[in-house]
Order: C-alpha cells, then sequence, then structure tokens
C-alpha cells in the first residue's frame, strides 16, 4: 500500500537554530531526548521528552535547544491532504482543520510516531501507514479543531495579500520595498506593519521562506542545487545552503539524496541527520 504525502526526519541538534519559517505540510515531532524550544505565535514554547510539537502548515516559528544538551526528535510531515482524508475517516470535523496547541503532553502519541519510523527504517511500509494513521488519528482526536474562519480583509490586510502574491510571481527578480509598496498605492512603513500583522514575518523574510519551499520542490524534482538556487533568486548555491539549512535542517545536498532513496511503496525518508555541533 503507498504511503503518500509524507516525510520523515530524525536528527539530533546541539546548536543549531531554526530561522523563522513555515511549512506546506503539518509537522508532529516526537521529543526523544532534550528539550526544543521555539517561537510560535507571540509565545516561546518547549517540548520535552514524551512530549509532541504541532504545527499547522504555513504557520511561522523557529526553533532552538531548550537545554545545553539539545534536542532528539522523531518528525512526521503529512501533507494536508492527508491529514482531510483521515479525518474524514476518523473524527466529525468538517472544513479547514489544525491543531490548538504547538505542544501536547502525549506519551503514547510519542511512542508511535518513534514506531513509524522504525516500520519505515524496516521497509515496512504497510505497518509505516497503519502506524502513522493510528497517530494522527489519536491526535486529531485529542487535539484536533476546526481552523477558524478568516475575517473579512482590512485595508492593509489586502494589501499584504497583494504584496504576497507580487513577491510568488516576481520571486526570482522581486521589487524593492518602496517601489512595491507603491506599486499597490500604499507607503513603505504602513505595507512593512500590514505585512508583518498578516504573516508573522516581514515581506524580505517571507520572500527568503517562500524561496526555500519553492527550492524544495525543485530538489525534489531532481533540480541540482545550483540551478534551483538561480531558479528562485538566491545569488548561488551557498546562498541557498545556509539559508535551506536553517529553515528545513539539512543542506540541499543531503536532502535532495536522502529523496533519492524514496522505496517503491511511495514512503519518503529525509534520513537520520545528526548535528552535534550545530
Amino acid at each position: 500500500m503507498e504511503l503518500p504525502g509524507v516525510d520523515l526526519l530524525h536528527a539530533h541538534y546541539v546548536r543549531k537554530s531554526f530561522s523563522r519559517h513555515t511549512h506546506e505540510s503539518f509537522v508532529l515531532a516526537a521529543i526523544t531526548e532534550g528539550v526544543e524550544a521555539f517561537h510560535y505565535g507571540s509565545d516561546l514554547v518547549r517540548a520535552g521528552p514524551g512530549q509532541i510539537a504541532l504545527v499547522n502548515p504555513d504557520t511561522p516559528h523557529t526553533g532552538h535547544a531548550g537545554v545545553p544538551e539539545g534536542w532528539t526528535y522523531r518528525t512526521i510531515y503529512p501533507d494536508a491532504g492527508l491529514i482531510r482524508e483521515i479525518a474524514d475517516d476518523t473524527v466529525a470535523l468538517r472544513g479547514d482543520i489544525g491543531f490548538a496547541q504547538p505542544v501536547v503532553d502525549d506519551p503514547y502519541a510519542a511512542r508511535l510516531v518513534v514506531e513509524v519510523h522504525r516500520a519505515a527504517e524496516e521497509g515496512n511500509a504497510l505497518a509505516a501507514d497503519s502506524l502513522l494513521r493510528l497517530v494522527i488519528a489519536r491526535m486529531l482526536r485529542s487535539h484536533g479543531g476546526r481552523v477558524r474562519p478568516p475575517a473579512p480583509l482590512s485595508a492593509g490586510a489586502r494589501d499584504a495579500a497583494r504584496a504576497r502574491a507580487v513577491l510568488e510571481e516576481r520571486m526570482a527578480d522581486p521589487p524593492t520595498l518602496e517601489r512595491l509598496a507603491a506599486e499597490l498605492g500604499t507607503s513603505p512603513f504602513a505595507l512593512l506593519r500590514a505585512f508583518r500583522a498578516a504573516y508573522g514575518m516581514p515581506p524580505h523574510t517571507w520572500l527568503t521562506d517562500a524561496r526555500v519551499r519553492r527550492a524544495r520542490r525543485l530538489l525534489d524534482a531532481g533540480t541540482p542545487p545550483a540551478e534551483a538556487a538561480v531558479a528562485v533568486g538566491f545569488t548561488d548555491q551557498p546562498h541557498l545552503n545556509r539559508h535551506f539549512t536553517r529553515s528545513v535542517g539539512v543542506p540541499p545536498g543531503a536532502y535532495q539524496r536522502a529523496r533519492g532513496l524514496r522505496d517503491p511503496h511511495g514512503l519518503r525518508d529525509l534520513g537520520d541527520w545528526r548535528n552535534p555541533r550545530g
């Protein structure tokens, strides 16, 4: 049975610090050793052994060690389609769904996440798929809920959305903030403030994150890292390497090599990444 739409990451970090970034997928990270601290919205939260960090798609967050010895985690990145499919089968939730809390204390679910990884490492896609669905169903029943519908957009929020669309379209050659504001008929400071309020980060930070996300899709399609760097607007591959590692946790070359190990059942594993000194 194919296991689509899932990435796995087993990693240990000590000095690693993830810059503010987002994911297109959900994140379920079971902490097995140490403590991870991360900013989620305006809060600084911590997750330790037996706990799971939960991040919804397109939600800005960071990550760094919460104790001197760092942290080890096993992470599942299920896409929104898989979450929706499991929700339709298991819980009475309709519409957009997500997780309300960034950290939950659930040792049993954390062990299930570890077992998903172990089954994948053994090449047992049937077990990995079964365990994956069990843990996601459990998390949805215990910690899932409907995402609040967006409020009507203010003028500032509409400007932020238009600015985001421009940056998405012109990612490789974006305008300056001043020129972007002029194109939208607003002031640079007003646009900066509205964009941060709408997306949790200023436009230049959002653009870097969006470039990394697009580069990741290009790498998935087999594009060499140097070509992916230029295609998304980075000046060269070292520039991509730096930002990709800060957001994804592994360099683009290592990420692409791991993706090349995709098995015939469709299971994708980002690998076992060890970074003892950051």
